[in-house]
């Protein structure tokens, strides 16, 4: 009983169809295709820019730290002045 066999969900399909409409779910499926697409593009893209530039060193210099210590998290001083 916790299974469903395939005539549950043909039927449930063409409950689907009835309520919907073919055209209706070829436009949802074409969206939904179009937004992945973008989603994938959009990760892609996203992907290339973060990869971090090398910290940039001059002759005679010690290299610089990446954590710098005098950074301050914006958002837990916002919380602080309101609590």
């Amino acid at each position: 009983m916790g299974s469903f066999s395939i005539w549950h969900w043909l039927i449930v399909l063409v409950i689907v169809m009835m309520v919907f409409g073919t055209k209706k779910l070829r436009n949802i499926g074409s969206d939904l295709g179009g937004a992945v697409k973008g989603f994938k593009d959009g990760m892609k893209e996203g992907a290339a820019d973060d990869k971090p530039a090398a910290p940039q060193q001059t002759a005679g210099q010690p290299p610089r730290e990446l954590h710098d210590s005098t950074t301050i998290d914006v958002e837990a001083r916002e919380k602080s002045k309101q609590g």
